[in-house]
């Protein structure tokens, strides 16, 4: 075992700490307003736009808080980061008449967008309360805390149990349709899972437990399928499934569906189905959960994905595809690469079945023959069916380092635990 994956582990570290940090350690920061800048062009250039938006800055506040909570920030530069981000989005997102957070500002942090969306505030408890205990910061950990009592005021659904999603400026629902108001989605509710995890190992605070556990047994009986145990993206408000549009308020470079009805309803993600998968495996571990409880519904995510989305022949994962029988969607894109990686090794290392690591194996080579372009040392975003590269950006509005250095760390741990 250790002769096979040690070669996998060499090569991790030398992207880690030979390109995907050093490339970070001088990105990012905006040295004249201060926050994030996050378009960078095929080279890693600057490309000139300056929008920032909460989710991005909220993900690399946590992508630099979590590199120094590994060890791997001797200098402090990468808490710094982290820091001076804090201060941006406390400063300048905040919303200090209605509370809560704007969802997108000018360079200079000026709204220009104004509403509440969900999405962005849990990755504003997970980025502050990871920032909290990396830097041993009250202040900010209160932050957390304070944005999970407003999700429980006004995002918090008494009848149908979860969340709502989008919210105006003053907190009234938006409009239903594509401005979401009518929508729940499992996407939302996994990253709320993962927020009020690392909220309560921040804090030890009970509430921030059992509102977890809620969210786990939310998804597992409401958003998995009922025969085939994989995600289904979205819902009506008393989760009757919906077929998948794309909201105006986007976090991410959705490909624009071919009927303008939105995704098929028997449509699935490769990608959200084993990075949950992963992620309730951490989360039952640090709410100290028993783990055989939930260790069928993981299962069955890590096959659909082991069964229908790994590209056997040509390696890496394929984006969607219908909850049994082939990818339809046969695009590979960068953050279902990386939360594969991380599923695979999680697989292995819960169920002990090699075909993971065979898996592993074909992402594996994927991201580093392929996905990454070593000369700069970011990912690419997008991959077509044969491997050939569809977009070229090192980062822009939505991709920055989240996916890429959280999977490349916790990667590098597994596979050091496993040789």
């Amino acid at each position: 075992m250790k002769k096979e994956l040690s070669p996998y582990l060499e090569e991790i570290k030398t992207h880690l700490h030979r390109e995907l940090l050093p490339y970070w350690k001088v990105r990012g920061v905006d040295r004249e307003f201060g926050g994030f800048l996050t378009f960078f062009d095929s080279k890693g250039s600057p490309t000139g736009e300056t929008g920032k938006n909460l989710l991005a800055h909220a993900r690399m506040i946590y992508t630099f808080s979590s590199i120094h909570r590994v060890g791997y920030d001797k200098d402090g530069s990468f808490l710094e980061s982290a820091a001076q981000g804090v201060r941006f989005v406390t400063d300048h997102f905040r919303d200090k008449k209605h509370q809560g957070w704007y969802w997108i500002l000018k360079q200079d942090g000026t709204p220009v967008d104004r509403k509440k969306i969900i999405y962005g505030h849990s990755f504003v408890i997970y980025a502050l309360s990871e920032y909290a205990m990396a830097a041993k910061d009250k202040t900010a950990l209160g932050w957390a805390e304070k944005t999970f009592d407003l999700l429980q005021i006004h995002a918090a659904d008494n009848l149908y149990g979860g969340y709502y999603e989008f919210f105006e400026e003053e907190w009234s629902p938006c409009r239903p349709g594509a401005c979401g108001g009518d929508r729940k989605s499992m996407d939302v509710h996994m990253h709320l899972m993962e927020a009020f995890t690392n909220l309560y190992e921040a804090t030890g605070n009970r509430l921030h437990a059992a509102r977890a556990e809620e969210i786990i047994e939310l998804i597992c009986k409401r958003m998995l399928h009922p025969e085939h145990g994989t995600g289904i993206a979205q819902f009506s408000p008393d989760f009757t499934p919906q077929r998948a549009i794309i909201f105006k308020n986007v976090w991410g470079s959705d490909r624009e569906a071919e009927d303008q009805e939105g995704r098929p309803l028997d449509n699935t993600s490769f990608g959200h189905n084993v990075e949950f998968g992963w992620l309730l495996n951490h989360s039952l571990k640090i709410l100290g959960l028993d783990k055989k409880i939930y260790a069928a519904k993981i299962k069955k995510l890590y096959d659909h994905c082991l069964d229908f989305g790994i590209d056997w022949e040509l390696g890496g994962v394929y984006c969607e595809g219908p909850h049994r029988g082939p990818a339809r969607e046969r695009n590979k894109e960068f953050w279902q690469q990386a939360e594969t990686l991380v599923a695979m090794l999680d697989a292995f290392e819960t169920f002990g079945d090699e075909r993971y690591l065979r898996a592993y194996e074909k992402v594996h080579r994927l991201v580093f023959d392929y996905l990454i372009n070593h000369e700069v040392g970011e990912w690419y975003p997008l991959l077509g069916p044969s491997n050939e590269v569809l977009w070229d950006y090192m980062g822009h509005a939505w991709k920055i380092n989240y996916h890429t250095v959280r999977s490349m760390l916790e990667c590098e741990r597994r596979l050091k635990e496993l040789a």
